[in-house]
Order: C-alpha cells, then structure tokens, then sequence
C-alpha cells in the first residue's frame, strides 16, 4: 500500500468534493491528485527527500501525497528551531528538496513555497504523467522529529505500511457528510498533523488549515468555515475555553462543532470539565499516540467523557483523566524494569504493538522481537482496562529509592482553586539525592502563599511528595505542539532550593 491509494480512492468515488480550503473555492478530490501528480513529476531529479519548512498551506498535502507518489520520503521540519539547530537538522536529509519561506540552505535544491506552489501549478496544467507509485510496504512515506524536550530531537521512520495501516483502522472510507470540515491548527511537523490530513481525504471531510494558532482566529475559523471537527493540544484547548468564557452571555459558541479531539500533553481536569459545561454539545475524544506511533493508539471516547463526568462514583470519574482504552488494531502492555507485565492498578512502563508502531529511529529499530516498542511513558492499567499514565520516565522523581511521579503531584496542585497551571520536576537534594519541587500559574486575581500550596498537598499525599519549593510563575514553559518543556523549569527550581 501507498499513502496515495487513499487519496486515488477519494478521487475516484468523490472527484467533485472539496477537499481542502473553503467551502466556496477549495481544491476538489479531483483537483488534488492531479497537483500530487504535477508535483512527483516536478520533484523528479531533485534529491532524495523532500523537506518541508513552512507553515501549514495548501501546498503541504499536494507535497505530502506527491512526495509519495514521487518515491521520496517526506520531511516536515519544525521551522521554529533555532537557525543553528534547524540548520544541522535540514543538513541530516541532503541530498533532499527544500520547500520553505525563505530556504537558504545551498546545499539543497531549495524553493521558496510560492515559487513550488506556482511551479507545481503550472506544470498540472500540461497534465504530466507521472510512473506509477510503488506498492512497497516497507518504503518510507515519513519522517518526523521528536520534539526535543528532553534531548536533541530524533528522526522517526514511519513507513507506508505504518500511515496506512493507521488510517485503515481508525477510519471509515467516505463516511463523512458533505458538510463536514476538519480545521487543522496543530504544525505540519506535529504527528497530528499529517494523521489529520490522511484521516480527512480518507473520511470525505473537507480539511481546513490555520497556519498558525490563535484562539480568537481558531472561534472565528470554526464558525465562518463551518467547522465540524478538529484536534488540539491541552494548552490550545485552555485558550480557546478562555476566549469563549471571555465574549460573556453574548458569545455565538460553536453551534457547528460536533468532535473535539485533544492530545500531545497532559489535559489538567479542570479544564476537561469546563469544556463539557461549557460545549455540551461537543463530542469529546482523548487520543493518546507518539510519533512513532503514527498517531493514537488508545481513545477515551465522547460517551466515556459524559458518563464519567455525570458519576458519583470516584472510579468512574477518576477515568476523565485516562487517556482510554486501546483502539482494536493495538495492543497496550504495563510493564515492570524487567519487561514483565504487571497487574492492573501496578505502574509500570507502557508498551505497545501493532502495525501502525513503527519505533524507527533513523535506521536503527528499537521494536524487539516480538513486535513491541517501549513508549518510555509511566502509567497503569485500572480495572476496565483504562489507561492513565502517569509522566514520562526520565521524569520519576526518585526521593531515596522511591519512585514519585510528577503528574499525581500536579494533580493535586491543580485541584487548588487558586491554580491554573503546573509543573513538578524532581531537582538535586543532598539529603535524598531527589526532591519534588515545582511551579505554578495563579488563577487571574488570585495570589496566595505558597507555603498553603505546599500544605494543601501534604493533606491529599504523603509527605514525601511535598514540594520543597513553589515558584510562581505568568506563564509554564510549553513548546507550540503543547509539551511542558520541564528542562527549562529545573536550573530555577534547583536554584531556588539552593538558597
């Protein structure tokens, strides 16, 4: 299979459909696999991959299923990295074509995305025949780089076999309504992001691009563009729910939205819970995945988000804060240090195996023999098979030989009324070799001691899980695809300590 049998498929049974842009003027099913076409033959001779360095456009899906067609891996770069960093990363894939603002890499074949756009338009109109595209499962359709909170960012391989594998079992081909439109506004180098342009053309919906997000923008597109799915991260989530709350008893709400869809991050309760009283119209998904994943292995679903949030019941209101239960194409492991599976309710480490997981770093595969990839995520398994996890591993807190994770204390912080944000990270102590220590944002009129935080989490946890210092901060360090940058919070906190 190939990324371009789902798109071939479309515009086959649908070619007048709009499937990208807006509703009036977008580009039709029919239209888009031509540009793909114009844009394999365009890309021919031009290096080996094909590196794109924008923002979101109508270019990037003709480039991702072109690229596909073409035979070359396809490259969305985070264009945000510093010119140093992004330098080094655009240099890893020469010989490649470079799509950008302003390329300025002379080693490559370097385009800016007007002139590729323009070049690629030109050249559809002359109805080139491109070869046909290969069938091989194995060739790479994808690379990703991890996000680089923890470390410098690797390249994930995601092969044809992984992309298609993902949409054939999380989507139903053409299902969509003809009214139906997805707004994208998470980054073209973001796994969600290219999951929501194959999981749009493969459903029928019509695919709508904001190239950057901006909550009052985010409002606006939904509600003049029709919008009736989309997917965010946690921080964009807080954002919009903030600028809804803000245009007061007048504000129009999202009449159209049906399906919200949020992952990347940890989604903090309270704000789960305002945006089920806020659009209780709204369908609401949790969808964990990875990047070497290929997007969501494991949902907590629109009936699962209104059913905990009606209960009494501790167990099942707790669950607004898994991320679900496996989708039925994976399977989803809690492993112990020595790679045993442990009990439901015992953390441990989370597995997973399917055909969607690649685990592919460059050339190096860390999928063991029997098929599963270690996701270095920390969590557990409740007695329904839910999942919650817990934090990544690098970040457990080890306060003398006991494991403390991060999320539970935050958590816990969270639930102040005071709080609107925070952060715990483990810092450097000579008594216990590790600490809790964390930071947090106050609720706008809100400021109070710290040391009341401190004491309000001594009374839901145990000791040991007090945080030794609280910073108060405007805003937590978060990078644009919604990921707490904990890296940057330490050398404060650790500072602070030392005082």
């Amino acid at each position: 299979m190939n990324l371009m049998v789902l798109l071939d498929m479309a515009a086959q049974a649908a070619p007048d459909r709009v499937a990208l842009g807006r509703r009036s003027d977008g580009l039709t099913y029919g239209r888009l696999k031509e540009l793909a076409g114009a844009a394999a033959v365009w890309l021919d001779g031009q290096g080996e991959r094909v590196v794109y360095g924008d923002v979101s456009t109508p270019l990037l899906p003709v480039l991702l299923f072109g690229s596909s067609w073409a035979g070359k891996p396809f490259v969305p770069v985070n264009y945000r990295l510093a010119a140093d960093r992004l330098d080094t990363l655009i240099a890893s894939q020469v010989p490649a074509a470079l799509i950008g603002p302003q390329p300025q890499q002379e080693s490559l074949s370097a385009h800016t995305t007007a002139a590729a756009s323009s070049a690629i338009y030109a050249l559809a109109e002359t109805f080139p025949q491109p070869q046909e595209w290969s069938f091989d499962d194995d060739d790479i359709a994808i690379v990703l780089h991890t996000s680089g909170t923890s470390g410098a960012p690797k390249p994930v391989v995601l092969r044809q076999r992984h992309l298609v594998g993902y949409v054939l079992g999380s989507v139903d081909f053409l299902t969509a309504d003809a009214d139906e439109a997805t707004l994208v506004s998470v980054p073209p180098y973001h796994i969600a992001g290219m999951a929501a342009i194959l999981t749009a053309v493969f459903g029928g919906r019509r695919l709508v691009q904001l190239p950057v997000f901006d909550p009052v923008e985010w409002v606006a597109a939904v509600r003049s563009e029709r919008i009736t799915h989309a997917m965010v991260v946690p921080t964009m989530m807080a954002r919009i729910l903030e600028t809804l709350v803000a245009e007061g008893a007048s504000s129009a709400g999202l009449p159209t939205l049906r399906h919200l869809s949020y992952g990347g991050g940890r989604m903090p309760l309270p704000t789960i819970e305002s945006a089920l009283q806020l659009l209780p119209h709204v369908n609401f998904v949790n969808a964990y995945g990875l990047t070497e994943t290929s997007s969501s292995v494991a949902v907590l679903g629109p009936d699962e988000h209104r059913a905990a949030m009606a209960s009494d019941d501790p167990t099942v209101r707790a669950r607004l804060s898994s991320v679900g239960r496996p989708l039925p194409t994976v399977e989803l492991s809690v492993r112990d240090v020595d790679g045993n599976e442990v009990a439901n309710g015992e953390h441990g480490e989370v597995w997973v195996r399917g055909d969607q997981v690649s685990g592919e770093y460059g050339n190096v595969s860390t999928v063991n023999a029997e098929g599963w990839f270690s996701t270095k995520d920390a969590g557990f398994f409740d007695d329904q098979g839910y999942l919650f996890l817990t934090g990544r591993l690098d970040d457990v807190i080890v306060r003398g030989g006991e494991n403390l994770s991060p999320g539970e204390i935050e958590d816990v912080l969270m639930n102040h009324h005071a709080v609107r944000d925070a952060a715990v990270v483990g810092i450097a102590d000579q008594e216990w070799g590790e600490v809790p220590a964390c930071a947090v944002v106050f609720e706008a009129g809100q400021a109070i001691d710290t040391h009341e935080l401190q004491a309000w989490v001594g009374q839901h946890l145990r000791s040991a899980r007090v945080p030794v210092v609280v910073l108060v901060l405007d805003e937590l360090p978060y990078n644009d695809t919604g990921k707490l940058v904990r890296r940057e919070l330490k050398p404060m906190l650790q500072n602070l300590h030392n005082r």
